[in-house]
This record gives C-alpha cells, sequence and structure tokens, in this order.
C-alpha cells in the first residue's frame, strides 16, 4: 500500500487503565508506524477521545458542547501520541479543522499530502470540526480526502461479526463483507454516516484487533486475520 488512515480508539492507548494515557501501549504503536513508514508507507491517524470523554458522558451538558469537548480530548491525544512518535524518529504534523493557537496546524488537503509525501505521519485531530459526527466519520472524510488507498479500523475486536461476540459466544465472524451489507445489516465496523461515506467513495476498510504482535504492520501488509470491507 501507498497511503492508509489508520483509526485508532482512545481507549486503545489507555491500556488497562480504561483512561488516560499508557505510555508503552502508545510506544508499541509508535515502532510498529515507524516500520510502515520506513518501509515508505504514507500513514494519516485519526484518534478517538473516549479516553477522556464521549459526546453523551452527560445528559446534563447540550449535545453540540458535548461533543466539543469530545473534539478537545482527541486534539490532546493527537498532540501527546505525535509527541511519542516522535521520540521514536517519526517527522509528525497535526491538523486539525479548527484554529489551535500554536497547538496544531489549520487543515488542509494540500498540507496534509505535502506532510505524507514529506515522510511524516499526519494526525487529524478535532473530528470533522461540527458536534453530531463522530471521530468515525472524520476518518472516513479525511481517508476520502487524502486519497487513502484503504482505512485501517484498530479495534480491541478482530473484525466484523453478525452479533455482539462479548454478548453472543455463538457470533459469527466475517473474513469479508461488503459494505453495503454493513450498512444494510446495521453492523458495528463504523457508525452509519462514515459507513455511507465508505461507500459513497468506494474506501475499502480492514478492521483488526490492536492488541496483537504487529498488529497494525500486519494490517498494512494485507496479512491481518480481521475483516475485509469492500466496496
Amino acid at each position: 500500500m501507498r497511503r492508509v488512515l489508520l483509526k485508532l480508539s482512545g481507549e486503545a492507548l489507555a491500556g488497562e487503565k480504561k483512561t488516560g494515557f499508557d505510555e508503552p501501549t502508545v510506544t508499541a504503536v509508535a515502532k510498529q508506524v515507524k516500520q510502515l513508514v520506513d518501509d515508505g508507507i504514507q500513514v494519516g491517524i485519526v484518534i478517538g477521545g473516549g479516553n477522556f470523554w464521549r459526546g453523551r458522558t452527560s445528559e446534563t451538558i447540550d449535545r453540540p458542547k458535548a461533543d466539543q469537548i469530545g473534539m478537545l480530548a482527541t486534539v490532546m491525544n493527537c498532540i501527546y501520541v505525535s509527541e511519542i512518535f516522535r521520540s521514536v524518529g517519526i517527522g509528525t504534523e497535526v491538523m486539525t479543522p479548527f484554529l489551535c493557537g500554536s497547538f496544531t496546524s489549520l487543515f488542509s488537503k494540500d498540507g496534509a499530502v505535502a506532510a505524507l509525501e514529506a515522510g511524516k505521519v499526519v494526525f487529524f485531530a478535532g473530528g470533522t470540526g461540527h458536534p453530531y459526527f463522530s471521530t468515525d466519520t472524520a476518518t472516513a472524510l479525511r481517508a476520502v480526502e487524502i486519497e487513502a488507498e484503504i482505512i485501517l479500523l484498530a479495534k480491541a475486536v478482530d473484525g466484523i461479526y453478525d452479533s455482539d461476540p462479548k454478548v453472543n459466544p455463538n457470533a459469527v465472524k466475517f473474513d469479508e463483507i461488503t459494505i453495503q451489507e454493513v450498512i444494510d445489516r446495521r453492523l458495528a465496523a463504523m457508525d452509519l454516516s462514515a459507513s455511507i461515506m465508505c461507500m459513497e467513495n468506494h474506501m475499502p476498510m480492514l478492521v483488526f484487533l490492536l492488541n496483537g504482535e504487529d498488529s497494525i504492520i500486519n494490517a498494512a501488509r494485507g496479512k491481518s486475520g480481521g475483516t475485509r470491507v469492500t466496496v
């Protein structure tokens, strides 16, 4: 692959603590991504904010304000993770769809592509910049904008199942499935708006288990045991 968009959950960065950051976990991710970059693969990254905040964490706060808190959580995550990446020798750029002073750069496709082609890992923080849209939607949007070849969805499960494997021990895993079937069956790969965007723009996905040896490297090389979502 030449260019990929990697989606990481905020909870995955927290490790067993479930909140905040777990530096060994993030360092392990950084070392895998460095190998991809060294192999000439361009990597963009979107990180969720669930290790700090979810849009529905509070039922008291107005939904747009709650979503804005979530957007800022993703900015914190990206700034932190980008610094860990730099510590292992990767050049980085953090971009947001809104101004954050000198903390980040304002997103533009041209700027993002130029940074990717220069060998930097580009972090797309702040979601879409608008409430009511998840980081799943931001992932699909940025992948389409930068013309990624595939979205790599690193999850806490090893693929897409016909039902929740945590609840149903007889849940059946898909090795390959179409994005249309994901949408029709409301399967938990991405949220619906993100899945529709992928379908309309012919953006394939690979859903795989993050917590595994060389999981990101294997996913980028097509050797993952996850679920491939075709278009």
